[in-house]
C-alpha cells in the first residue's frame, strides 16, 4: 500500500535547497521526469548541502556507522519539462528512533524528504524540442522522494552490526523523535481502488541476473536498480494481459 510520510518540522540547519541538472534520458518522450532520476537529487540537496562535514558523516568515516537505505518512495509530478531544464530542489532530513513492543529502542533512523517544494523537485514548464507548451515558463512540481535509512555497521561482524546508540559529539545518544516503522509486509497491499490482474501472485518469466554493474560501495545491489526492474516487469504483465504499454510509471 502506498504511503508517503508527512514531512516533519525540522530546524533550518536540517533543510536546504539545491539545483540538479538532468541527463537527456531522465525525461520521457511526453516530458515527464523519470522516477529513477529523482532520487539523485538527494545528493546535492541533502548529502552535500546538509550531511557533508556533519556528525553523521563523522559516524561514517570514523566509526563505520552508515545509514543504509531501507525504503524509498518516489512520486512523479507534472510536466512537460525540457531535458536542459535544471530542477530546483528542496530537501530536509530527520534523525529518529524506532521502538519495539516493550518500548525499547531497536533502530536509529535517518529519514530524508526531497521535493521541488519539499526532495521535492520543481522546474519550469518547457519542451526539449518543438514549440513551447501552454503555460511555458511557469514553475511546476515534477516529483518528490522519501528515503528511509537505518544506521548500521555493514562491515562489522554480524553480531556487532546493529546500532542502538550514537557515541559522537554533537549528536544525542538516542534521537528524541520516535519514528513509525512500517514492516515490508505492510507495504505489499494494492493502492486504494486498484484491482489485481491475477488472483494470486505470478512469477515474472524473465530471470534476473545481478552483476557488479548493479552494485555500489555499500556492498549490495544499488536501490535505484529496482524501480526500473519493477517497471519493466509491470509492462510485460500488461502486454501479457493484452493491455497497451504506452504508459509511464509515476509512483513506486
Amino acid at each position: 500500500m502506498h504511503y508517503f510520510p508527512d514531512e516533519p518540522h525540522v530546524p533550518e540547519q536540517q533543510q536546504a535547497t539545491a539545483v540538479m541538472h538532468l541527463r537527456f534520458e531522465d525525461v520521457s518522450q511526453n516530458g515527464r521526469v523519470m522516477l529513477d532520476a529523482l532520487p539523485h537529487g538527494l545528493g546535492p540537496a541533502i548529502w552535500v548541502k546538509l550531511l557533508r562535514a556533519s556528525p553523521v558523516e563523522a559516524l561514517m568515516t570514523t566509526q563505520g556507522i552508515i545509514p543504509i537505505l531501507t525504503r524509498l518512495i518516489i512520486e512523479g509530478g507534472d510536466g512537460p519539462v525540457a531535458a536542459r531544464e535544471p530542477l530546483a530542489l528542496k530537501g530536509s532530513y530527520q534523525l529518529a528512533r524506532t521502538e519495539d513492543a516493550a518500548s525499547e529502542v531497536n533502530r536509529l533512523i535517518l529519514a530524508m524528504w526531497l521535493s521541488a517544494m519539499w526532495l521535492s523537485a520543481s522546474a519550469r514548464r518547457s519542451r526539449t524540442y518543438g514549440p513551447p507548451p501552454p503555460g511555458a515558463g511557469e514553475p511546476i512540481q515534477v516529483g518528490r522522494v522519501f528515503a528511509e535509512h537505518v544506521f548500521t555497521r555493514p562491515f562489522a561482524e554480524p553480531g556487532a552490526r546493529k546500532v542502538l546508540r550514537f557515541d559522537a559529539q554533537d549528536l544525542p545518544p538516542v534521537p528524541p523523535e520516535r519514528y513509525a516503522w512500517r514492516s515490508p509486509e505492510a507495504l505489499m497491499g494494492l493502492p486504494a481502488g486498484a484491482e489485481p490482474f491475477d488472483p494470486e501472485p505470478t512469477l515474472d518469466p524473465i530471470p534476473i541476473a545481478f552483476g557488479l554493474d548493479h552494485t555500489d560501495g555499500n556492498q549490495h545491489v544499488n536501490s535505484l536498480v529496482y524501480p526500473r526492474l519493477f517497471a519493466e516487469a509491470a509492462l510485460r504483465r500488461l502486454a501479457q494481459h493484452g493491455h497497451g504499454t504506452a504508459v509511464l510509471a509515476r509512483r513506486v
